[in-house]
């Protein structure tokens, strides 16, 4: 992309002041509106990333605007040693909405997968003693950039240059059920943690058939079920969580992302076999539940309590792929996701897609080489999707 003067002096600033740790698109986002983002130059572009599934709301949205305008005039952090009514509220709102036992807010995905296993490793460490703690996941799974959480991704790639590594962690294929029973004949393993959709890993829905008998099996082995709705919750499938779309329950359910709209967030939902396994002490934060998040997560909570809300993401998600699945272009090798999580397989280069679709107006993201990964704001208009599928049909 040939840059303006505008964009090349913010550029120019980045590359003298940050680590080179993000292959950026040159598009300097200055403001937006719905599902519609404006840039530095006054450049729109419809927004099929949504901050990488955070921005759930859009932009501007009026009431979690509204709500973190009001939040900042009264409080925006008091810590935990003391109460404070938006974490209470936001608390209550999701138990409601999830049918779990208790709640833990923290501030990101990676740091609520850490907590997960933490509890999980706890609850069979009382049970049945210290050599129980090995962590079961999947190949091409993603659950975060920290040092445990990174050991529970399956990508050897991520674990590269990090070495020493935390030790207990296991890998097995998704979809391969007699290669997950093989794994559990591990009697050190204490949990799994799978995601309901595989979003880094190439936007790939676990089979309902695979994920359910895996469950299952870790039942009958009392071994502690994870799953990390990062991505794939907050309404994103077109359920409050992916999980929904199985006969299944996790123990723990890991989300952050869309959960404030924006606002740095994460938590943790625990059932009630392992809802009172962490006391005073065993975990903590310094930022989780603060009053400015907690206030726009109450909003989300809000929407997502809307029956035709998720309902509408639904639908409008499954228009997206069956548009795509239409233009029957030889580019194209796979279409697939749940929901407003989408992904596009093609020949070509992912990369080569998302740097061509903005210059035309369009941002999308990757899921590795070969994938165009689509996670627009829930609250994207039909309009802004036939805009933004018309660019993306030029493109490939």
């Amino acid at each position: 992309m040939e840059l303006t003067p505008k964009t090349q002096k913010i550029q120019d600033k980045w590359d003298a002041n940050f680590m080179k740790t993000y292959a950026q698109v040159p598009v300097v986002i200055d403001k937006g509106q719905g599902a519609t983002v404006t840039d530095i130059d006054g450049k729109e572009y419809v927004d099929f990333t949504s901050g990488i599934g955070v921005s759930a709301l859009g932009y501007d949205h009026p009431e979690l605007t509204k709500a973190i305008q009001e939040q900042a005039a009264k409080l925006l952090h008091s810590s935990n040693i003391f109460f404070n009514e938006p974490h209470v509220n936001a608390g209550e709102k999701i138990i409601k909405l999830s049918g779990y036992d208790k709640a833990f807010f923290c501030n990101s995905g990676t740091e609520a997968n850490e907590g997960a296993m933490k509890i999980a490793r706890k609850y069979s460490d009382i049970k049945y003693g210290g050599d129980r703690g090995t962590v079961l996941s999947l190949n091409k799974s993603f659950h975060g950039r920290t040092m445990a959480s990174l050991m529970a991704t399956g990508k050897e790639a991520y674990h590269k240059y990090f070495y020493p590594l935390p030790t207990g962690y296991k890998y097995v294929d998704k979809n391969d059920i007699e290669a997950f029973k093989e794994a559990l004949k591990d009697e050190t393993i204490c949990a799994f943690i799978f995601e309901a959709v595989q979003g880094e890993g190439g936007v790939y829905p676990v089979d309902k058939e695979f994920i359910e008998e895996a469950v299952k099996l870790c039942q009958e082995k009392d071994i502690i079920v994870i799953c990390d709705e990062v991505q794939a919750g907050m309404g994103r499938t077109g359920k409050l969580f992916g999980f929904q779309n199985f006969d299944i329950k996790p123990d723990l359910v890991t989300m952050a992302k869309g959960l404030a709209g924006g606002i740095p967030v994460g938590g943790i939902l625990a059932g009630e076999k392992v809802s009172n396994v962490l006391v005073p002490g065993d975990h903590g934060t310094t930022f989780g539940g603060n009053a400015l998040a907690m206030a726009a997560a109450n909003v989300v909570l809000d929407q997502l309590a809307k029956p035709e809300f998720l309902d509408d993401v639904a639908k409008k998600g499954q228009y997206m792929m069956d548009t795509i699945k239409s233009w029957n272009l030889d580019e194209i090798v796979d279409v697939r996701g749940k929901g407003l999580m989408i992904g596009v397989e093609i020949k070509g280069k992912s990369a080569d897609v998302e740097k061509a679709a903005a210059e035309k107006g369009l941002l999308v993201l990757t899921a590795g080489e070969h994938v165009v990964r689509l996670l627009p704001p829930l609250v994207i208009t039909m309009d802004e999707i036939n805009k933004g599928l018309e660019v993306l049909k030029a493109c490939l």
